[in-house]
C-alpha cells in the first residue's frame, strides 16, 4: 500500500526546526560524476541521469530521466582533468557548444594551461530548480 507523509518542519537530532520546502527547493536534482579521458563519458554515480551524450572533445551533454519544469534551472560543474593544472567545466560559449533545456544541458570542460577544450578524467556537475 503508497502512503503519503504530510509535515510542514523536519527536526534535527540538534533539536532545530528546518521547513520542509527549504529541503525540496535547496536540494539538487540531479548530479553527475563521471569520466571522459578515454574519449567515451563513463559514469560513475548520478542522480536523476538517464545518460550522458559526447558531443565532440570537452562537450558532453547529461540527460535527465525527470525532466525539470523550465531551463531557468541552476547548474554548476567542476573537472581535474590533468593534476595540478587548472581545468574546468563550464556553461556557455557558442551556441554550438552550448544547449540547455528541460531534459538536458551542455558543458564544456577548458583547460587553462592548454586553452582548449579537453575531455577530463573527474567530472561533475549538479543541477538545481524544480522538476516538472
Amino acid at each position: 500500500m503508497a502512503g503519503k507523509i504530510i509535515a510542514d518542519t523536519i527536526e534535527t537530532g540538534a533539536g532545530a526546526d528546518i521547513s520542509t520546502s527549504y529541503v525540496v527547493n535547496g536540494s539538487a536534482k540531479a548530479w553527475v560524476n563521471f569520466d571522459a579521458s578515454s574519449g567515451t563519458p563513463t559514469e560513475r554515480n548520478s542522480l536523476n541521469v538517464s545518460s550522458l551524450t559526447d558531443n565532440g572533445t570537452g562537450n558532453f551533454s547529461p540527460n535527465f530521466s525527470n525532466n525539470m519544469s523550465s531551463t531557468g534551472y541552476s547548474s554548476q560543474g567542476a573537472t581535474n582533468a590533468y593534476s595540478s593544472r587548472t581545468t574546468y567545466a563550464g556553461y556557455g560559449g557558442s551556441t554550438s557548444q552550448f544547449n540547455i533545456t528541460t531534459s538536458s544541458f551542455s558543458m564544456v570542460c577548458v583547460s587553462h594551461y592548454h586553452n582548449s577544450v579537453r575531455d577530463g578524467t573527474e567530472i561533475s556537475s549538479s543541477i538545481h530548480g524544480d522538476l516538472a
